[in-house]
């Protein structure tokens, strides 16, 4: 696997109707930040960072800070709610600084959206992605037209700004036309007891579509969190949540058991996979949940947990897998 990454999430303002000031990442400490960054390179034996958000400026910097530590960086707008327009605006600006990066001397990769069908305002039925969820099977049937019709004009309006790669963050049934991009990438790459019969063999068809058409292929998100009996849950994991109206988790829906080996396990039997069908790159799903601290975190797919207390975090046991197995491919490692 050429590229090891880690998604990094700048902050998202999501389905639980964060008030101001409370978004997924809190506080948003620029110098930490960049120490984070360095961690990822020195610690994780990553080669690459996702870096995500709904927010520019903090996409900005946090894309800057990986690039000062000698990551490529993967900048990639991943924003709820708000209408094709206003995101094409900060997928311009996004490409604008990408260029800057790249001039620079940094390998730089513009991802134009994540998974905008279901996150954004006007591909499916429902003003708000609160609204979406339950109705996601209105509409498939038409969504991948819109959203290859947006793409065309994200990519266009990124290449007249970016000279590098360029790639998009997809869901199987958004049916992008890979032809206008450079890398073939998708968001579904978790493992869950629904799919586990069929994983190896869904990825090995994902490469074979890259290989098709000469591109590689990259899994932008895979995960699991850290309770026992979380990989059967795969990207549903976090769903033992119930969020407080202003924004804060509110409690835990059911009692489970904290499980940071099954955590690490499922790492290594993912990564075991993609790397075996060939998968160019892959980014583990996430560094950390600032927004479930303390107990919560059984609910993070984070490789470290944030205890709260003005405590920054504190590394997991999937932190030292990832580490590991990213450790004994990465020039210069022992």
């Amino acid at each position: 696997m050429q590229t090891r990454g880690v998604n990094y999430d700048t902050g998202f303002a999501d389905v639980h109707a964060r008030a101001a000031g409370h978004t997924t990442h809190e506080p948003f400490d620029p110098a930490e930040v960049a120490r984070d960054m360095r961690v990822i390179r020195d610690e994780l034996h990553c080669t690459a960072v996702r870096i995500s958000g709904q927010y520019p400026d903090r996409l900005k910097t946090a894309a800057t800070a990986a690039a000062r530590a000698g990551l490529e960086v993967w900048l990639s707008p991943f924003t709820c709610d708000i209408t094709a327009a206003e995101l094409l605006d900060v997928i311009a600006g996004c490409a604008d600084h990408a260029e800057r990066l790249r001039r620079d001397g940094a390998e730089v990769v513009m991802v134009t959206g994540s998974e905008v069908s279901m996150m954004t305002t006007g591909f499916l039925p429902g003003e708000t992605l609160r609204e979406r969820l339950p109705r996601l099977g209105e509409g498939v049937a038409d969504v991948a037209g819109k959203v290859n019709t947006f793409l065309a004009e994200a990519v266009k309006l990124v290449r007249e700004r970016f000279g590098g790669r360029v790639t998009y963050s997809s869901l199987p049934f958004e049916r992008v036309d890979w032809t206008i991009f450079d890398i073939v990438a998708t968001d579904a790459g978790y493992r869950s007891a629904a799919t586990a019969a069929t994983y190896r063999e869904s990825v090995r068809a994902l490469v074979e579509q890259g290989r098709a058409l000469g591109k590689p292929v990259s899994v932008n998100e895979f995960g699991c969190v850290t309770f026992r009996g979380a990989a059967d849950a795969g990207e549903r994991g976090d769903a033992i949540v119930e969020w407080s109206d202003h924004g804060p988790p509110a409690r835990l829906t059911r009692e489970v058991v904290r499980d940071e080996e099954e955590q690490a396990r499922y790492l290594r039997e993912v990564l075991e996979v993609l790397d075996g069908e060939g998968v160019d790159a892959a980014f583990w799903y996430t560094f950390a949940r600032w927004d479930l601290p303390g107990e919560f975190d059984v609910a993070s797919p984070g490789v470290v947990k944030v205890p709260g207390h003005g405590l920054r975090w504190e590394p997991k046991a999937s932190f030292h897998a990832l580490a590991d197995v990213y450790g004994r491919t990465s020039p210069g490692v022992a």
